[in-house]
């Protein structure tokens, strides 16, 4: 299937597509269908991938939409189940973190987490952009639902969505007084505690707010300190008011804060040790760590935003989003997992967002869009020590970069016909990003950043400040035809643009050039898809064929020097073509029984990879695409759901879930290591059963996930060789995890 062309994907797209309509397969956007658990297959979704509120099959973008109900029913953790629901998603926790998310789609992201570097996979909360991945993965609490938008999705969400963005939707408050309490406890001493409620204060004014506590012992332990290894200590809160004091006016505040206090989290050793770690051990225990750097580990995130919007008529409705948010991390990174000090890095991170959004939805018999403009002004800041053991050598380095962002954009769609739609978009960018880059060796184990001011400066490797622009138009264009109310077919072309930067590891000793910054990525889209419902809507389906092609894809590389310690390069890394195709769905065969489905395939692969290695300290030309893979990028994944519910009349009803997730193997970075790899396929089975009171008052559930307890990878990190103490580790999903969960709604 490497060879796999557009024609053949389409080929299979439209054998899928004929399958479905004869009654073999019953797909369906599956997860995406409904916020009833019971009835998924059959209503109506509205989302608002467009900016707008939209019946799902009528927007020409390959969208999965998850609601509250569905991912309750399968005891859903935090924002990572995703990549088990959306097709050609990776959504996971990223390597030596607790709360940093690393999102992938269709082979587009950012793994590396570290400030000047931004993610590829827009993150938005309530319309709200979330400009760092520091604390972003999610608890999944007081939602209405989550949207996986795939593709590029520059014209309307503009930054950093060159592969696709996620929407964290949460819920408006209720017109009566209410209130929720849910109460988990399940596997490793689980105890969770979440409480939310709202209440009118007047016909026109409504408060609420949600409070979660999330505590839960380790998976394993750090054999060196005794202390708990993936563990969970997280509080979250939210307030928010609603004020409508006419049927033309509609403001909402809100107010969030996260505190994740778990402990760090260290890699498992999959090499035997060498140098300074020499007879270090690999331990059976995947979960378990031998690190002595510590456990201390704080994320804390917060931020506001105000909404506001005035219906001046039935045509015309003025929106704005404002919001601020700021984030402080304190890390260890135990990268040699032994308790020597052969590569150890404490680190923290800081930043502070303001963004202002102006919209102005236009709405028409057949003319409907939005124009809107967007500022953004950002800084993100840090610091970490990278000390080398065997060589008594601290490497200090910190910094910062300031981003100033302003776009203008426009998206709107005119039927043509009762049948026929086009849709014609674009959005202007400018942003104008300044770093700051330190890094000086020092003599001793620790520099002054961290506290040891005995250390001995040496060698200042780095010290600059420069400013860049970049600017770009990115265009949108799509064509849909509605074959009848149950079928739909769109073609649609975008491009994607994610601006340059600058190495916050950066070294102007080996890489001189580091100071110019990197370049700006880019992708032109084009995506063709099918939608429809079958059997009088009992079953619904969306399919895409895509092609992408990526030029300057950013991609970080460390390359480890005696001298140096680490050398950092960012590679514009040539031009590279992703392919593949998307199905998925959902039936209800019967009142009792439905089910959800999703199936996807991707292509990727590099036809240009410039880049450099040091060749005797000297930086020599080198083109790596015929031994580079996509990292984090599966070529298949697929996912299956069956959900049965039944009345039992005045005692209630039940409801039970069984799915299953399957994803290929897959390679962390952009090289081949079958160390830190995840060689074989992943398969992991989820299933819950739950109660309901006649009233829905009271409702009780047991979960079960990753019943088959998998052992899978999901980062890692690799410094070869005897002066790092042979670094080859790495971080695993979840074990089987059974919980009980009692709720109540008043």
């Amino acid at each position: 299937m490497k060879k796999t062309t557009i024609k053949t994907l389409s080929s299979l797209l439209l054998s899928a597509s004929a399958l479905t309509s004869i009654g073999f397969i019953n797909p369906v956007l599956a997860q995406s269908t409904t916020a009833a658990p019971s009835d998924e297959a059959a209503d109506v979704v509205i989302v608002t991938a467009r900016r707008r509120d939209e019946a799902l099959q009528d927007v020409p973008i390959s969208v999965t939409s998850l609601s509250a109900a569905s991912l309750e029913a399968t005891g859903a953790p935090d924002i990572t189940v995703l990549q088990q629901s959306a097709p050609n998603a990776t959504v996971q926790v990223a390597r030596g973190s607790n709360s940093t998310l690393i999102a992938f789609i269709r082979g587009v992201g950012q793994q590396d987490p570290l400030w000047g570097f931004e993610p590829g996979v827009g993150l938005y909360v309530d319309d709200v952009y979330i400009a760092r991945p520091q604390g972003a993965v999610l608890d999944i609490f007081d939602i209405n639902r989550i949207e996986v938008l795939r593709g590029p999705q520059g014209t309307l969400y503009g930054r950093n969505t060159i592969g696709g963005a996620i929407k964290y939707v949460t819920r408006k408050l209720a017109t009566k007084p209410a209130l929720n309490a849910r109460l988990n406890m399940g596997s490793y001493g689980q105890i969770d505690a979440i409480v939310s409620g709202s209440t009118p204060l007047s016909d026109t004014f409504r408060v609420g707010g949600a409070l979660a506590r999330y505590q839960r012992d380790g998976y394993g332990k750090n054999i060196t300190t005794g202390a708990e290894h993936y563990n969970k200590d997280v509080f979250a809160g939210r307030v928010s008011a609603e004020w409508e004091p006419s049927e033309n006016l509609y403001f909402r505040f809100a107010y969030d804060k996260v505190k994740d206090d778990s402990n760090a989290k260290h890699g498992h050793r999959e090499a035997a040790g060498a140098g300074l770690t020499t007879g270090a051990a690999i331990l059976p225990n995947v979960y378990d760590t031998d690190a002595g750097i510590g456990s201390a580990n704080s994320v804390e995130n917060s931020g506001w935003s105000l909404t506001g919007e005035w219906k001046i008529n039935d045509r015309l409705t003025v929106k704005s989003i404002s919001a601020s948010r700021e984030g402080a991390s304190d890390s260890l990174i135990d990268f040699d997992t032994n308790q020597v000090k052969a590569l150890d890095v404490p680190a923290r991170y800081d930043d502070k967002q303001f963004s202002q959004e102006l919209q102005l939805l236009v709405t028409g018999e057949r003319l409907n869009g939005v124009f809107g403009l967007y500022y953004l002004d950002a800084e993100a800041s840090g610091a970490f020590d990278t000390i080398v053991g065997i060589a008594n050598l601290t490497i200090a380095t910190s910094g910062k970069v300031e981003t100033e962002s302003f776009a203008a954009y426009g998206d709107f769609s005119f039927d043509l016909t009762d049948a026929l739609s086009v849709s014609v978009g674009g959005r202007y960018t400018e942003d104008s990003r300044t770093g700051q880059v330190y890094r000086q060796n020092f003599t001793g184990l620790g520099s002054p950043l961290f506290g040891n001011t005995a250390a001995i400066a040496g060698l200042l490797r780095s010290n600059y400040r420069n400013s860049k622009d970049f600017n770009d138009f990115s265009p949108r264009v799509s064509v849909s035809y509605e074959f009848s109310d149950a079928l739909t077919a769109y073609a649609a072309y975008s491009e994607g643009f994610k601006s340059g930067g600058f190495d916050m590891r950066g070294d102007a000793v080996l890489t001189p050039k580091t100071v110019e910054g990197y370049k700006p990525e880019y992708v032109n889209s084009y995506e063709v898809g099918l939608k429809g419902s079958l059997f009088d809507g009992r079953a619904n389906f969306a399919a895409a064929v895509f092609r992408a092609e990526y030029e300057g894809q950013q991609i970080t590389r460390q390359e480890p020097t005696l001298a140096a310690g680490i050398a950092s390069f960012v590679d514009n890394a040539g031009s590279s073509t992703i392919q593949g195709f998307e199905l998925e769905g959902g039936a209800r065969f019967t009142d009792n029984l439905s089910m959800t489905f999703g199936l996807g395939y991707t292509d990727a692969k590099f036809n240009e990879f410039r880049s450099f290695t040091l060749v005797g300290g000297v930086l020599t030309p080198i083109n790596l695409a015929p031994t580079a893979v996509f990292q984090n990028t599966p070529e298949w994944n697929g996912n299956v759901a069956l959900k049965y519910t039944r009345d039992l009349g005045t005692m209630g009803s039940l409801d039970a879930t069984l799915s299953g997730s399957y994803r290929s193997e897959y390679s962390m970075f952009e090289f081949v290591n079958p160390l830190v790899d995840q060689l074989d396929s992943v398969t992991l089975v989820d299933a819950g059963i739950g109660w309901n009171s006649e009233d829905g008052v009271f409702r009780m559930a047991l979960t079960g996930r990753n019943l088959t307890d998998e052992r899978y990878k999901v980062g890692g990190y690799s410094f070869a060789g005897a002066t790092f103490g042979n670094v080859q580790n790495s971080f695993y999903g979840p074990p089987k995890t059974v919980t009980l969960s009692l709720s109540a709604k008043f």
